[in-house]
This record gives C-alpha cells, structure tokens and sequence, in this order.
C-alpha cells in the first residue's frame, strides 16, 4: 500500500524531474550532433516539392509511421518479457582491416564497414555511403556497435572522396563526428533535401553540396550521373520528423549501373525503378533493423527477393545489419535471410565480408 508520504513524495520527484527536463532540454536539442532544421532558401524549395505537404515529407502513396498505443505496449512486452534472442554477438565479430587510401585505379571495389557504411572505388572514384564510422546516435553511450566492427577510423578512408552520398539524416546514417572528421577530404555532398542544412551548420560550404529530390538527376561528366528516387521510410533527428527527405539512388556509372538502396519498406516504387533504368548491375539493398510493427518501412525477410527481382538486379548485396542491434530479431539472422532469398529466388548474391576489399565486376 502506498501511504501519503510516499505518494507525496513520488510526487515531488516527478515535478522534479519534470523540472529539471523543462531546464535542459532545450540546451540538449541545441548540440550540434542534433543538426539544423532547413529553413530560408532551403524549405522554401522545400515546399515547392510534391513529396512535401502539410509542413513535412510524405511517402508515395499516403504510406505513414504508424504505431497506436496498443502496438507500442505489444513492443515494450516483447522486450521485457519475451523471449530472449542473441541480439548481440557472444563474440567480437572478425572483421578485416586493410589499407583503403592506395585502392588500384584500374578494377571495382566494394568495403563494407558494417550496418549501411560503404565504399565503392571504381576505377578510382570513390563514393563513400552512409558513414558512421564513430558513433550511430546523438550520445556515445547510446547504440553501441557490436564488438570488432569499429577496425576503421574516418581517417583511414581514401585521401579523396569523390562523392559523400547520404539516404538520410538518421543517427545510423549520418554520423556527426564521422562527418567532421572526413570534411574537408570530401569533394561533393550528395544528399536528399534539407539535409544540407545539418552539413552547412557542420561547417561545409553551400557549393560543396547537392541536395536532390525524388526523381532529380544530377550529371557529374564523363558518364557518370546520380538519380535520386522515392524510397518509403521516414527522417528527423531531435524532435523533428520527416522535415527533411530520404532516398534511394541510382548511380549511373561508365562501368554499370548501381542501386544504392536506403532504408524502407516494400513498394511499387521498386518495379517502376527497375522498368525506367534497365540492366542494373548491382543492387545493395536493406536487410536488417525489421519488426512486424513497421514493416511498411523496413523491408521484411519475405521481401528481400521480390524487391531484388522488381529492379532486374543482376547482383546483390545486403546492409543494414551486422553491427547495431535496432530491432529485436537475433542479430545474424540477416545472414540467413539473404541466403534464403537466395536460393528461393536464384538471386546472384554477394555476399560481402566486413570490411575486407571486394574486388567488383559490374
């Protein structure tokens, strides 16, 4: 039974508590990891997107986070009280470290660091995806990587980094002290709209980023081009959500097509990707970070080979897993589902080694 002095006094430590958030809170959300929201030029652009209504970024076909009451509490109990599953490594995972900054200028290659961090050379151009090669959240201490999948430090990426490409401004995809380490070794930033402005309060200049929306096709010369095309998922850092755009892309190249694939659920979009740019090469696709609860933005096992097969793929390779426990599944179970999609499907699967030089043929 609580009595009147323990009532009052969870009471009061409530109102404290209430207090004290009232206090910090806006000093926390002002940290520069939390980024900028868009605003001026930038959200006036914004606006004249079709993707942007009602103050904020939607996906096609009205498809939205949603998440009642009742679902979150089914969530909670599963993590509580449900069964257990191996959602970290026993063990630090084996992951290869080798030298990035002295690539071949003559072959294709693929490293991956693990979660959606990696980096294509193609003849010498490089294209660095989603980085977070320091920490994937505004604290350290929150959403640590599994043991032994932090080999490489932003200082040991290539010298010159043709292209920096961002799907989104998620934590796990836009790392604020990753980027800060790299910038000044970065020539261009390639981004959805409104990004840039998280990277211009990180101190990059204006000129040195390209921000993009759904179907905009940017040229960089000499046969090589970037479309930026709809993905289904959400965006928002802090307290703000989807007040800047997230997307997939498609990298036109002189040595094949490649789809960069951002975090989403399962769509239309992806015949209609695979109709408009035939003969791509490689597909690198989510797989990872799923729960039943949202899968309309997180591609769900059974649906790793049909997206693969709307788009003609001619290879694959899977992200999105093996390095951050964001979901409650166990965390190798990735690894079994692409070899499931695999053989039910035929899929030329690639299956990558973390963080090991891949040598590519396109």
């Amino acid at each position: 039974m609580i009595t009147g002095t323990l009532l009052i006094l969870l009471l009061a430590i409530l109102i404290l508590a209430l207090v004290l958030f009232a206090i910090f809170a806006p000093i926390v959300i002002h940290l520069p990891q939390f980024g900028k929201a868009p605003a001026g030029p930038r959200l006036a652009r914004m606006k004249s997107s079709p993707n942007f209504h009602d103050g904020c970024f939607h996906n096609l076909g009205g498809v939205e986070v949603k998440l009642s009451f009742h679902q979150l509490m089914k969530v909670v109990r599963k993590m509580l009280f449900g069964k257990k599953k191996t959602l970290v490594p026993p063990h630090p995972l084996k992951m290869a470290h080798e030298d990035l900054k002295h690539l071949p200028a003559d072959k294709d290659y693929y490293v991956w660091f693990g979660h959606s961090s990696y980096l294509l050379s193609l003849h010498g151009t490089t294209i660095l995806v989603d980085p977070t090669l320091c920490v994937a959240s505004p604290f350290a201490f929150v959403n640590k990587a599994f043991q032994g999948t932090m080999a490489y430090t932003p200082e040991e990426m290539p010298d010159s980094i043709d292209v920096l490409l961002i799907t989104h401004d998620h934590y796990d995809h836009l790392d604020y002290k990753t980027f800060l380490r790299l910038r000044e070794r970065v020539r261009r930033v390639v981004c959805p709209l409104g990004v840039g402005a998280h990277l211009e309060r990180w101190g990059m200049e204006s000129d040195r980023i390209s921000e993009m929306d759904w179907n905009d096709q940017l040229s960089l010369g000499e046969g090589w081009g970037i479309h930026c095309l709809p993905a289904q998922h959400f965006s928002g850092r802090a307290l703000r959500r989807n007040n800047t755009l997230w997307a997939s892309f498609l990298l036109d190249t002189p040595y094949g097509r490649i789809f960069a694939g951002c975090d989403g659920g399962y769509g239309p979009h992806f015949k209609e990707i695979g109709t408009r740019f035939p003969d791509i090469r490689l597909a690198i696709l989510e797989n990872g970070q799923y729960d039943e609860h949202w899968s309309t933005i997180h591609t769900m096992p059974d649906q790793l080979g049909p997206e693969a097969l709307d788009l003609h793929a001619s290879k694959v390779i899977t992200v999105h897993h093996s390095k951050y426990a964001l979901a409650r599944h166990a965390w190798d179970e990735p690894l079994d589902n692409e070899v499931r999609a695999r053989d039910q499907y035929g899929l030329h699967l690639l299956i990558a080694e973390l963080g090991a030089v891949q040598e590519l043929t396109l």
